[in-house]
């Protein structure tokens, strides 16, 4: 069984409602999928249920790895019970795998898709102070990972599903900037952020450093371990993006 279902949360600015709708769409939803395979004459063997490195909160620098504590703001919260709300099917004997994942980079959509307008027009750049780190993975490893999950009886608990080298927000503006062949030279300051997206700006600010310790330890190979050659599979030399049906 595999749980992606979840509110964007950044659909929107954090309203009242937008924030009841992010509980719902991953708390609640969870606890109602979970109850229906507990009431299921045959649980499912296997639940790989979805989370967010927004699980530890802002760390700055700070190095996080699946025994790392939680954080303590809405997000981390929000992340907390909804993998409690995943682990819950463990007690009928499935087992569970929480997914923590970082900032996905893929084609079709997602946050790289909403940076490439800016950064192709020369007015891209780093969010906030740029020194947060960016917990990121290419789509092909998470499904890869998704993959394993499902199907290595072995995992079980939390996985930072996290290429093994975060970067800062700097890094990874200037990597597009050169994976484009564009100018970076403008930031996008905090104060701006809160204004566009309200409280939600603090997702887009936040620091989190996590590393994949547990995915290595079980000896997962990432196909794109660095940004530089992540980045070069989604974008051609020319600045055309995969992602909307550039050449390549």
């Amino acid at each position: 069984m595999l749980n992606l279902a979840g509110e964007p949360v950044l659909g929107s600015r954090w309203t009242p409602r937008h924030l009841r709708a992010l509980v719902e769409s991953r708390v609640d939803a969870t606890r109602e999928l979970v109850r229906a395979m507990q009431a299921a004459a045959r649980p499912a063997g296997v639940l790989v249920s979805a989370s967010a490195v927004g699980f530890y909160g802002d760390r700055g620098d700070e190095l996080l790895d699946e025994e790392s504590a939680p954080g303590e703001d809405f997000l981390a919260r929000l992340c907390r019970d909804w993998e409690a709300a995943a682990l819950a099917a463990a007690s009928g004997g499935t087992r569970v795998v929480a997914l923590r994942i970082g900032l996905v980079l893929g084609r079709g959509g997602g946050a790289l898709a909403r940076m490439l307008p800016l950064f192709r027009a020369g007015l891209g750049g780093p969010l906030g102070s740029g020194r947060q780190q960016q917990s990121w993975i290419h789509l092909r490893d998470l499904v890869a990972i998704i993959l394993l999950a499902l199907e290595d009886e072995r995992l079980g608990g939390p996985l930072n599903a996290t290429a093994p080298s975060p970067v800062s927000g700097r890094e990874l503006a200037a990597a597009l900037g050169r994976a484009l062949r564009r100018p970076v030279w403008l930031r996008v300051p905090a104060p701006a952020l809160r204004l566009a997206l309200g409280e939600g700006a603090s997702v887009l600010c936040a620091s989190q450093r996590a590393l994949p310790r547990r995915l290595l330890a079980h000896g997962f190979r990432f196909a794109f371990p660095e940004l530089a050659p992540a980045l070069a599979e989604l974008l051609d030399g020319a600045g055309h993006s995969r992602l909307d049906g550039g050449p390549g």
